[in-house]
C-alpha cells in the first residue's frame, strides 16, 4: 500500500480553509458568549419576576384575612393555584411565620415544614435564593405577611432551574440555527471568491507565485531588449531598464499614457494600434529600433506587450554594406569596361594601327585619372573621396553624371573625433543614392556633391550639399520627405522612406540640421550643417557640408 503525499494546497484553498476556521471560530465564540448571557439574563428575569410575584400575593387584602381563619388551607390554596398558572411561576408557598405551609403544588406537602431560609423575611425583609426543595433547585423570593408592624405569615414564589435551562436551551438553539446559517452563507461567500482568485493564481500556491515573483524580476532586469507592457487603457503598465534606456524615457513613467512620452508619431501610433505589428522598423532621437507587439486577450482587451530590439548599429552596417555592394558592382563594370578597351587596343596592334592604340589607350587612362584628380582634390579626405568615386562609378553605370563642385574644399584630418567617417557615409551616401534615383532618367541627368567647412556666428561648421535634376519635392511634402514610411518610390522588399529619416536622425544626433530646397537649375537640392564642435578643426573658408539634390522620386 502506498502513501501519497499532498502536494501543498494552492493559494486559493489555503485561504479558503482559513477563513472556514475563521468563520467557525467567531461564530463558535459568539455562540458560547450569547449562550453564558443569556443563561445570566434568565437567571436575573426569573429572580425578578419570583420577586414580583412573591410581593403581589403578600400584599393582597385577602391573603392577608385569610391568615386569619380557622382553616387558611382553604382559602389560600385555591387562589394560590390560579396566580401559579397566571404568572408562569412553578410554586407558590404561603406558609405561617413558623414555616408550615398553607399551600403547595403538591398539596401533599400541606401541613409539612418549609424547605429554605425564612430568617429575613421574619425581620420583615424581602429576599430571592437558589435553593433545592421539594421540586428541585429552584430561584425563589421569599417575603413577609405583615399585619401592621407583625409578620403573620410568609410568600414564597420559585422558578425551577431546570425550567430557566429549558428557556435557555430554546434560545440556544435558535441562536445556533442563525450561526449555522451565518457559516454556511460565509463559507458559500468565500468559497465563490476563491474560485475567482483561483482562476487568477491559476492554482498556485503562495510559494509558486513568490518564487515566480522572483524569476519576473531576474528576467525582466536581466533581458537586454526592451520590454514594455501596456494595460487596456494604453497606459504603460510595466517597463524594463532597456526600455527605458531604448526609448530615452526615464523617471515615473509607469501609470502615464503612450501618448505622453513624448515618442515620435509613428512609433507613438504603432504602441497605440489594436493590430500586432511584426518587426517594424523606427526611428526615435538617436536610435533605430525594431519593435513587434502582441494585444493580450482574455474574453476582453487586457493590454499589448511590446518588445524592442535596438538596430542601429545594424542599420549602420547594412548601409555601409550596401555601399560596398555598389563599389563592387561598380569595379566589376569597370572591369568589363576596361575588358572592351583591351580588347579594342589589342586589336588594333594586331592590324598595325600602334599609334591610335596608344592614342586610345591614353585618352580613357587620363579620363579617369582627372575623374580621380577632381574627387581627391577636392575632397581629400579618405573615406569620403572613396565613397565619391564609388558613387561616381555607381551614377555612370545608371546613365547619371556626378560631379563635385568646385567650391568643394575638404582637407584630410579636419574632421574631429566626434564626428566618425560611418555616420557620414550614412549622411552622403543616402543623400546621394536618392538624388541618383530621383535624375535618373532626367534630361541631362546630373548629380552635383559639394563639401566643404565655414564658420557660422564664429562656430566652425560642415556642409554637405547634393543636388540633382530631377523633379524636385513638392513644398508641401517639405518636412513630410523626412518622416519614416515616406517615399514617392514603389515599395521595395526591404521597405521605403527609411533613408532620408536616418540622415536627419544622424545630423540631430551630433547637433547638425537637414534642410530641402529647390536647386538652381530644377530638382531638389538638400543640404546638412554639422558643427565642429572641437576648437581649431576648420578654419574660415574650410568647413565640411554636403548638400545633396535630389527629386521627389528618391527614397524620401
Amino acid at each position: 500500500m502506498r502513501l501519497s503525499v499532498p502536494g501543498p494546497r494552492s493559494l486559493a484553498g489555503q485561504l479558503f480553509a482559513m477563513q472556514a476556521v475563521l468563520i467557525a471560530v467567531v461564530v463558535a465564540g459568539y455562540a458560547l458568549f450569547s449562550y453564558v448571557s443569556d443563561r445570566s439574563q434568565a437567571e436575573e428575569a426569573a429572580t425578578r419576576q419570583a420577586r414580583a410575584v412573591a410581593r403581589s400575593v403578600a400584599d393582597s387584602p385577602s391573603v392577608l384575612a385569610a391568615t386569619r381563619a380557622a382553616d387558611p388551607s382553604a382559602e389560600l390554596q385555591p387562589y394560590a393555584l390560579k396566580v401559579m398558572r397566571d404568572t408562569e411561576v412553578d410554586f407558590i408557598t404561603i406558609m405561617d411565620p413558623r414555616g408550615i405551609r398553607w399551600t403547595h403544588p403538591d398539596p401533599d406537602q400541606i401541613g409539612q415544614t418549609f424547605q429554605g431560609h425564612t430568617e429575613k423575611a421574619l425581620r420583615g425583609q424581602t429576599f430571592t435564593e437558589t435553593y433545592t426543595g421539594t421540586l428541585g433547585p429552584s430561584v425563589r423570593a421569599v417575603t413577609p405577611i405583615q399585619d401592621g408592624p407583625r409578620v403573620v405569615g410568609l410568600v414564597s414564589a420559585g422558578i425551577r432551574v431546570e425550567e430557566i435551562t429549558q428557556r435557555v436551551q430554546d434560545q440556544l438553539t435558535a441562536l445556533l440555527g442563525v450561526a449555522a446559517g451565518a457559516l454556511v452563507l460565509g463559507a458559500v461567500g468565500t468559497y465563490v471568491i476563491n474560485a475567482r482568485l483561483r482562476r487568477h493564481t491559476h492554482g498556485m500556491n503562495a510559494a509558486e507565485l513568490s518564487r515566480m515573483h522572483d524569476y519576473h524580476q531576474a528576467a525582466l532586469h536581466a533581458v537586454r531588449e526592451g520590454l514594455l507592457m501596456l494595460d487596456g487603457q494604453y497606459r504603460v503598465a510595466l517597463i524594463n531598464d532597456g526600455g527605458r534606456e531604448l526609448l530615452g524615457v526615464a523617471g515615473g513613467v509607469v501609470g502615464r499614457s503612450v501618448a505622453e512620452l513624448g515618442l515620435p508619431a509613428p512609433l507613438t501610433g504603432a504602441l497605440l494600434a489594436s493590430e500586432p505589428r511584426v518587426d517594424e522598423v523606427h526611428l526615435t532621437a538617436a536610435r533605430v529600433l525594431v519593435i513587434n507587439t502582441s494585444p493580450v486577450s482574455g474574453g476582453e482587451r487586457r493590454g499589448t506587450v511590446v518588445t524592442l530590439r535596438d538596430v542601429t548599429e545594424l542599420q549602420s552596417l547594412m548601409g555601409e554594406l550596401d555601399s560596398e555592394r555598389g563599389f563592387t558592382q561598380a569595379l566589376r563594370s569597370q572591369a568589363h569596361e576596361a575588358a572592351n578597351r583591351l580588347h579594342t587596343v589589342v586589336s588594333l596592334i594586331e592590324l598595325g594601327r600602334a599609334e591610335e592604340a596608344v592614342e586610345f589607350a591614353t585618352a580613357e587612362l587620363e579620363l579617369a585619372q582627372a575623374l580621380t584628380d577632381q574627387v581627391v582634390a577636392a575632397v581629400s579626405e579618405p573615406v569620403l573621396a572613396a565613397l565619391l568615386l564609388g558613387k561616381t562609378a555607381q551614377a555612370n553605370e545608371r546613365g547619371v553624371e556626378l560631379m563635385v563642385s568646385e567650391d568643394s574644399s575638404l582637407d584630410d584630418g579636419l574632421l574631429p573625433e566626434t564626428l566618425p567617417a560611418r555616420d557620414l557615409v550614412t549622411i552622403l551616401g543616402n543623400l546621394i543614392d536618392n538624388a541618383v534615383d530621383a535624375a535618373q532618367g532626367s534630361v541631362r541627368a546630373r548629380v552635383t556633391v559639394a563639401a566643404y567647412t565655414r564658420s557660422s556666428d564664429g562656430t566652425p561648421e560642415l556642409v554637405l550639399r547634393v543636388s540633382d535634376t530631377g523633379p524636385g519635392v513638392d513644398p508641401e511634402h517639405a518636412e513630410a520627405v523626412f518622416q519614416r514610411g515616406f517615399s514617392t518610390k514603389p515599395a521595395g522588399p526591404g521597405g521605403r522612406g527609411l533613408g532620408l529619416a536616418l540622415v536627419r536622425q544622424t545630423s540631430q544626433r551630433h547637433g547638425g540640421s537637414l534642410t530641402v530646397a529647390e536647386a538652381d537649375g530644377g530638382g531638389a537640392e538638400f543640404e546638412v550643417r554639422l558643427p565642429l564642435r572641437e576648437s581649431g578643426t576648420a578654419a574660415e573658408g574650410v568647413p565640411f557640408g554636403v548638400t545633396a539634390a535630389r527629386g521627389a522620386g528618391g527614397d524620401a
